[in-house]
């Protein structure tokens, strides 16, 4: 059976982004012009619900198999990333994507997940509570998380980039900033980076309280760039890829990987497993395509780190 799901056009005006986890992540949204619209073709994607998969050993699958399918946590604040559409309820984005895909690979029909939006401090929390059965959501792996969530991953590595105006010449990287307005959120970890590496001088460091409220600073032409994850920029391009574009090489390495029960070893290994036949078959290609790669830029698919 093949089942479809829906990567819609990356929407939304003003959302509250929230770059992996990291401290100073807005809470609240602004609203704003040149953030509207749908402006993207919808591409639809298609997943083969494998069957008569087993898992010995897994208490997590057990649960899923008698559920009848998986609580995945997710964000639904980031477009082309996690995103909910406030009118259709719908969820789309490249992370919405890949946890659709574990689900079919897993056995289950996608279309019986039930999303769950769990903010990043809650994260761990909700794993080791059982509230998920796994989690795709900007989910940096790290050690101090390993500590108390398992990770299969990473699906996706991302970094701190740069988002400017599509028409912007003079911008090609960090070295470029010096002399140049860039906006991030107040006490986020990149707007850190950019003022501890003297990027630009400190009257030229833009803070707000959410990425939106940057980007629409951008738009305006009140700032000349916009920083945080890469991955977030790039839903940010792709939502209007004639206005605004990602540049130069990250300046961070950001992980992305699916958080599951710490001490569900099997899970974990069949997780890797599905991650890398995806990358193998192009699954995972077309995925980035149909979402994120809607920017117009091009992503290096990761080596899956097995512990």
């Amino acid at each position: 059976m093949r089942i479809r799901t829906l990567a819609a056009g990356l929407l939304a005006a003003g959302l509250a982004l929230t770059a992996c986890g990291k401290e100073g992540a807005p809470s609240d949204s602004g609203s704003g012009e040149g953030n509207g619209g749908d402006g993207n073709a919808a591409e639809t994607l298609s997943y083969e619900v494998a069957q008569d998969v087993t898992l010995e050993g897994s208490p997590t699958f057990e649960k899923m198999t008698n559920r009848g399918g998986p609580i995945v946590g997710v964000k639904e604040d980031q477009p082309g990333l996690g995103y909910k559409d406030p009118t259709s309820g719908e969820y789309s984005g490249f992370d919405v994507e890949i946890a659709r895909m574990v689900s079919a690979r897993l056995g289950f029909d996608p279309a019986k997940i039930e999303y769950k939006p769990v903010p990043s401090a809650g994260r761990e929390q909700a794993l080791i509570n059982g509230d998920v059965d796994y989690y795709v959501g900007t989910y940096t792996i790290n050690d101090e998380r390993k500590e108390q969530v398992g990770f299969a991953g990473p699906y996706f590595v991302a970094g701190q980039g740069l988002l400017v105006s599509a028409d912007n010449e003079d911008i090609n990287g960090k070295d470029d900033l010096k002399g140049k307005k860039v906006c991030s959120v107040s006490g986020s970890t990149p707007i850190q980076r950019v003022r501890e590496q003297g990027l630009t001088e400190d009257g030229n460091i833009v803070e707000l309280q959410t990425y939106s409220q940057c980007v629409n600073q951008l738009a305006q032409g009140q700032v000349d760039a916009v920083t945080t994850d890469d991955a977030i920029l790039l839903g940010y391009a792709a939502q209007e890829p004639d206005n605004f574009k990602v540049v130069g090489e990250t300046f961070s390495d950001e992980p992305y990987g699916i958080g599951l029960p710490k001490q569900d070893d099997a899970l974990r290994e069949k997780v890797n497993d599905i991650l890398q036949e995806a990358m193998d078959d192009g699954t995972w290609q077309e995925i980035y395509d149909a979402t994120l790669g809607q920017s117009g830029n091009e992503a290096e698919m990761p080596t899956i780190e097995r512990y």
